[in-house]
């Protein structure tokens, strides 16, 4: 730990740059090397790196130096903000996903500058043997994530609609195009259904529900007419357009999200009416999983009212 001796002897405004500067690189290092070297997305990346930023920067910064606690927050929202930048300058990451991960990156960068800040008040001279076990833990955390794997989670939406089972049949095998959505978040680049057509019909003909980034090709394996149309995913398309100035094809784009089978189930209600219901079961290779699992759900919910909506509106026609 000479370096970080050496630079607790430096002026303070050099200090504080090289101390972002060399946290950058490190954090930037373990990302890159996590995404692209073992393609792990998980608690490594986004639990102890931003935790990392905010140590790391307020260690350095602080280290056999006087530093308050908010010189040790200043000193680690601005190392994220930089590794934020650098994110979307070369093209590692859209601004959507950005956002998404913000609420966790943004708490834990704060949390890991006040842990910092704690151990440095103390005078521990061990603060830089912490901060090197934390740089080992980063990489060793990826790989024992990358051999768990990922469950099945359903999601299930419903909507009622003035129209017999039978009625309501015809618009969930196929359907004519959406309107343009009025949705906010669809308009951020995530995926949305267009419209859906079917090339067969009963048990092994093949449902294609087109959206904007392609098809989800989906082979029907039960088929009760007005009951229940269950089918699995043979083949998806990206689940978003990442918002950027360049073009990114970011790994997490690509069986990260894996929608794995479908079912739109039919129940007869009083008066002529229909219980519709859409399911939709998937897994994703992105962790933590209570937080992105939050965020998965809300967009399949609004992808589900979207359809639901459009099945009603052409099954109500004419009522």
């Amino acid at each position: 730990m000479k370096l970080v001796g050496k630079l607790s002897q430096l002026s303070e405004r050099k200090r504080k740059w090289i101390s972002i500067i060399i946290t950058v690189c490190i954090a930037g290092v373990l990302s890159l090397w996590g995404i692209y070297g073992i393609r792990e997305y998980g608690i490594a990346l986004f639990i102890l790196t931003p935790f990392l930023i905010g140590f790391c920067s307020t260690v350095l910064y602080g280290y056999q130096n006087k530093i308050s606690k908010s010189d040790a927050i200043y000193i680690g929202f601005s190392t994220l903000g930089i590794c934020t930048c650098a994110l979307i300058l070369f093209a590692i990451e859209g601004l959507i996903c950005i956002v998404m991960a913000a609420p966790i990156g943004i708490g834990l960068t704060f949390f890991g500058s006040l842990i910092g800040y704690s151990l440095l008040k103390r005078n521990n001279n061990s603060t830089p043997s912490v901060l090197l076990i934390l740089v080992v833990l980063i990489p060793l955390t990826s790989f024992v994530e990358n051999k768990i794997k990922p469950e099945l989670t359903a999601v299930t939406t419903s909507i009622v609609i003035n129209a017999t089972p039978i009625e309501v049949w015809k618009n969930v095998i196929e359907f004519p195009p959406l309107d343009d959505p009025t949705e906010f978040i669809f308009k951020t680049g995530i995926a949305y259904p267009i419209n859906a057509k079917i090339v067969g019909r009963g048990v092994g003909s093949i449902r294609y529900c087109n959206f904007t980034t392609g098809s989800f090709v989906e082979p029907i394996t039960v088929w009760h007419e007005g009951k229940l149309l269950k089918f699995d995913v043979l083949e998806q398309p990206a689940p978003m357009k990442e918002l950027s100035f360049w073009k990114i094809d970011a790994p997490h784009l690509h069986d990260y999200f894996v929608s794995r089978k479908g079912q739109f189930k039919l129940i007869e209600l009083e008066n002529g009416k229909t219980l519709l219901e859409g399911t939709t079961w998937y897994y994703h290779n992105i962790r933590p999983t209570f937080y992105w699992q939050k965020w998965s759900n809300l967009i399949i919910h609004k992808i589900h009212n979207r359809v639901l909506d459009h099945i009603k509106k052409n099954s109500e026609k004419g009522k």
